[in-house]
């Protein structure tokens, strides 16, 4: 009797999402704020409907979105009905160094010089440009912006700067570090020195704003003052007793976030970003 082979089986297709975005990507536009060409990323779901107002996230470091996972992430949670529909912009980075930071002022290496031009071009070019194109709401409590490191605190700068146009941030291990005084210096000083930290000081409470915040605990291997805690979060939680003294309330106003053995890096940030995507948009 002859043997028979059988057939070899099919592959087993991965099951579709059950809700799929589409992915535009602008290149080549010329920002006069800037002064060179930008290349952003609009997220949008299957089918726009112009009679709803959608909810708005912009993030930095667009370049990062395939690592960090955004589209599927979205697929997923508005899939499963954990967030609403709602329209991501991601904005790739142009020179991090000098477009990143705080608008106020440089850092103390000469970095930051252009932050300034950048929170403009996110708030009169980029935010009326989206929202001419597509039905943005105007609750600003449903607009976000987020980003990575320095772009997590180019991301905060612009959401206090600009607190009736974005109501919340989400900030993944941001660079809080930020100073007018190197920290070699015999005159530094945490308390005087960080600009982020300052900034919100000197500030005034605005009402409506919330915060998210995420670090890993192997972020990084710094630790200035020698306390046993890494920098990265030193800085964020010393941010967020700022943040508590102006009157915004933990758990309520601000929320944070700590990934055991997370790192500087899009895996990380992947993981953390439905923790984000649900704080900020969550169908509660």
């Amino acid at each position: 009797m002859e043997e028979q082979s059988l057939p070899a089986p099919e592959p087993i297709a991965s099951p579709s999402p059950a809700f799929t975005y589409n992915v535009e990507k602008l290149t080549g536009i010329y920002t006069k704020i800037l002064q060179r060409n930008v290349e952003v990323e609009i997220f949008t779901p299957p089918e726009i409907d112009s009679h709803k107002a959608y909810p708005l996230l912009i993030l930095n470091d667009g370049q990062d979105s395939p690592g960090v996972k955004v589209k599927s992430t979205l697929e997923r949670l508005v899939g499963e009905n954990v967030i609403p529909p709602i329209i991501v912009v991601g904005v790739t980075a142009g020179d991090r160094m000098q477009e990143y930071g705080v608008s106020y002022r440089h850092d103390y290496h000469g970095r930051g010089k252009q932050a300034k031009a950048y929170a403009e071009y996110i708030t009169k070019e980029l935010l009326p440009y989206i929202t001419y194109r597509h039905p943005i709401t105007r609750d600003i409590r449903q607009r976000a912006m987020g980003g990575y490191s320095l772009g997590g605190l180019s991301a905060m700068d612009i959401v206090w700067n600009y607190p009736d146009l974005f109501g919340k941030v989400g900030v993944f291990s941001g660079s809080f570090w930020w100073r007018k005084r190197d920290s070699g210096s015999f005159f530094y000083s945490d308390y005087r020195d960080r600009l982020m930290h300052l900034q919100v000081r000197r500030g005034k409470f605005k009402p409506g704003l919330k915060f998210w915040f995420q670090t890993g605990t192997l972020d990084e291997d710094q630790d200035r003052n020698k306390n046993g805690v890494i920098d990265s979060i030193d800085d964020t939680m010393d941010l967020i007793s700022e943040l508590t003294r102006k009157g915004y309330r933990p758990f309520h106003d601000i929320q944070y976030l700590e990934i055991k053995n997370g790192r500087h890096n899009q895996e990380t940030w992947a993981e953390a970003l439905p923790h984000f995507l649900t704080w900020a948009f969550g169908n509660h």
